[in-house]
């Protein structure tokens, strides 16, 4: 299987975070990750075979285990994953039915799909991750091919833009702004780590901004990812009743 290029070890936030606190910055940045695959799509004119929202979902993940030494790796899958299982347990709680229609998957499935691919990527090292995770045995036996056939999907448009940025072209994902912001410094920080690392052909650049709705998304026609405030907010509560 050829290797993602990402190898830059990027920390979490230095100072110490409540738990609360560790479950919204993980989930920030994961979100961030998954508009970023709707920026790759979409810019590097990729072609979509299925769900576009499942492929940026995989990229996430891809993520977070190139990008993270694997403590911090591990951290950032339990708190994602548990943001899935959060949601879901607070459909059921309102009694509200499950969003078959939505563009995205069901939480619980994309709950799994966190596990089994980041247990695969590494399964010698993360059977208690999936064990903890509660992973059942008949997905976990394909995990491994399921990250391989990921990798090797996403790994080849990572290493051109990665090209993109050791030889000096392109353009480097920006930060339009969101001082002031909870977590806007977080993004802000992710943003430049990830401009060393690959460059896009035309200018992407990532905005914190409040949006009068819970939610984080990819504007094509202006090649801006958005992370609402209303968002952040969302995860807070999450976090404090996770924690």
């Amino acid at each position: 299987m050829k290797p993602l290029i990402l190898t830059a070890s990027l920390a979490l936030a230095a100072t110490p975070a409540a738990a609360d606190d560790a479950f919204v910055e993980a989930n920030v940045l994961t979100t961030l990750y998954h508009e970023l695959g709707h920026a790759i799509i979409d810019v590097m004119q990729l072609p979509v075979f299925g769900q576009e929202e499942d492929g940026a979902d995989v990229l996430s993940i891809l993520l977070v285990d190139a990008l993270y030494e694997e403590d911090s790796a591990i951290s950032m899958a339990y708190d994602t994953a548990q943001g899935f299982l959060a949601e879901e347990e607070r459909r059921a709680s309102e009694g509200s039915d499950v969003a078959f229609w939505d563009v995205h998957g069901p939480d619980l499935q994309r709950y799994f799909n966190t596990v089994c691919l980041f247990y695969g990527a590494n399964p010698d090292s993360r059977d208690d991750v999936a064990a903890e995770l509660g992973l059942p045995a008949e997905r976990a036996d394909g995990c491994p091919d399921e990250f391989a056939l990921a990798a090797d999907s996403w790994g080849p448009v990572l290493d051109e833009m990665a090209a993109l940025a050791a030889a000096g072209q392109g353009h480097a994902i920006g930060f339009g702004g969101g001082a002031g912001f909870d977590f806007a410094w977080l993004v802000a920080d992710e943003v430049a780590a990830l401009a060393d690392e690959f460059h896009f052909p035309e200018p992407v650049t990532v905005f914190v901004d409040q949006c009068d709705e819970i939610n984080a998304f990819y504007i094509p026609d202006e090649r801006a990812i958005i992370i609402c405030t209303e968002y952040v907010d969302y995860l807070t509560e999450l976090g404090d009743a996770l924690y």
